[in-house]
């Protein structure tokens, strides 16, 4: 049987080039799973042939900053603040993980990802209590068949009180899953440091966090510019201590001072906007608007996976809602006629795809579709009443597309899922792993409520 495939007669979206749609266009997936050609009907015998005619095909969205591990415990935070997801996530809940339970928030997490059309996750993994988590983590984002980047992110000592942290990034661990895991960065999961930053370590640990990255040679992902604290001036303390990299993505970037996004731009750095986790969380107004302004093409971010929904749909809709309602609203308060809307579903969907896989440093690979790139590609059900008639793509997409519609998915062109079912598994079984997870979890803080009545006794959790 042929390891070649075609798909046959999409409408695509490419990403390669702002608004390009393809119309009734073929692609063709190689043996190594690649892209071997594009076009309007390719001569091809020895490919499996799959027909897509009257269907969007898209690239695989790119999730750029992600909790995985809270899977478990999804929408314990829904009605949360901010400090109430610290207290009763971080000094609370996350103490209890085991190793097993970190497997299954990942896997369930990476998992719903990948069957929402997210190819590429970065797993922002910051509850590893000991070595036996990281490993866990490691495993279930490979078992899923997806596209990811393991973000290192130390654990409770780190994280929890006091701040700013004078803990250092457990360089060790670090070293040791770099060594066993990523030796090689050619693999579907690589790795990244996701660390605290000048928000939330004293400068002598940021200083050798940061010199760890460059030892490890690894990518940094770090929170800045969420909430009042993100008005300390982060970005200007790197740039003193020379920190600022083209090889780093700053996550949130909203209480950011203009001054400091023009050194990320100057830098060459990357963002990853967060919108529905930041306007419930008081971390700011997103930063997309801003980030465009400055030079930096936003990226998107799903973050706290134990708060809101998992898929990208959802986190374009509010990006697009949020900014063309700050852009809006001038002309409502001076009667100005706005002629023209100024951020574009276009720039939209590329933010959460190619723009997404140049943050995560996998712009070469993934992220558009492009002869000689990885076929990570989604194909969307032509079922819907909301796709019909189909007059815009990208805009159905952006506006109108959901998780139910993804009908076909395909990572390095290996289909992992086929007409709406993940290939390979086990629903009945994960789905008794995550309870389970989540019943032990709870069961060792018996006034933990997972309606979100609960509200942790903030003062005890944060001394």
């Amino acid at each position: 049987m042929s390891t070649r495939t075609l798909l046959r007669g999409g409408t695509v979206i490419t990403s390669a080039r702002p608004g390009e749609v393809l119309t009734e266009t073929d692609i063709l997936i190689g043996a190594d799973g690649l892209i071997e050609a594009i076009g309007r009907d390719l001569s091809v015998e020895d490919a499996v042939v799959v027909d897509v005619s009257g269907r969007i095909v898209h690239p695989g969205f790119v999730d750029t900053h992600r909790h995985t591990w809270q899977s478990v415990v999804r929408h314990v935070a829904s009605d949360w603040s901010l400090t109430e997801y610290l207290a009763g996530l971080h000094s609370g809940l996350s103490k209890y993980f085991r190793p097993e339970d970190t497997y299954t928030g990942n896997y369930l997490g990476a998992l719903e990802a990948l069957d929402s059309g997210i190819t590429t996750l970065v797993d922002w993994s910051h509850n590893l209590a000991t070595p036996a988590h990281a490993d866990a983590a490691v495993q279930a984002l490979m078992d899923t068949g997806m596209r990811a980047v393991f973000a290192h992110g130390g654990g409770a000592k780190q994280w929890g009180a006091p701040l700013p942290s004078p803990n250092d990034h457990p360089a060790a661990d670090a070293g040791r899953v770099r060594d066993q895991y990523f030796s090689s960065d050619d693999g579907l999961v690589t790795m990244a440091l996701a660390l605290r930053g000048p928000q939330f370590t004293t400068p002598e640990v940021n200083a050798r966090d940061f010199r760890l990255a460059q030892d490890l040679d690894l990518r940094v992902t770090v929170h800045v510019g969420d909430g009042y604290w993100g008005k300390s001036g982060p970005i200007r303390k790197l740039q003193a201590d020379g920190l600022l990299s083209d090889r780093t993505t700053y996550v949130h970037c909203c209480t950011l001072g203009d001054d400091e996004l023009r050194m990320i731009a100057d830098s060459g750095g990357t963002a990853s906007v967060a919108p529905d986790v930041e306007m419930q969380m008081g971390h700011g107004f997103p930063a997309t608007g801003r980030l465009l302004q400055a030079g930096i093409r936003p990226t998107f971010s799903i973050d706290v996976c134990s708060s809101n929904g998992g898929d990208m749909f959802g986190t374009m809709r509010t990006a697009i809602g949020m900014q063309r309602a700050l852009d809006n609203a001038p002309g409502v308060e001076t009667g100005e006629v706005v002629e023209r809307i100024g951020l574009s579903v276009a720039e939209v969907i590329r933010f959460a795809t190619i723009d997404g896989a140049h943050a995560a440093g996998l712009d070469d690979r993934t992220g558009s579709i492009e002869v000689g790139k990885a076929a990570d590609i989604v194909v969307l059900d032509d079922r819907s009443l909301a796709l019909t008639p189909l007059n815009n793509p990208i805009g159905a997409v952006v506006y109108s597309a959901h998780p139910g519609l993804v009908r076909d998915v395909f990572v390095q062109g290996v289909r992992v899922k086929e007409d709406g079912v993940l290939v390979g598994v086990d629903l009945d079984a994960l789905r008794a792993s995550a309870a389970a997870s989540r019943d032990y979890i709870t069961g060792q803080m018996p006034e933990a409520k997972l309606d979100g009545s609960w509200h942790p006794d903030l003062a005890a959790q944060l001394s």
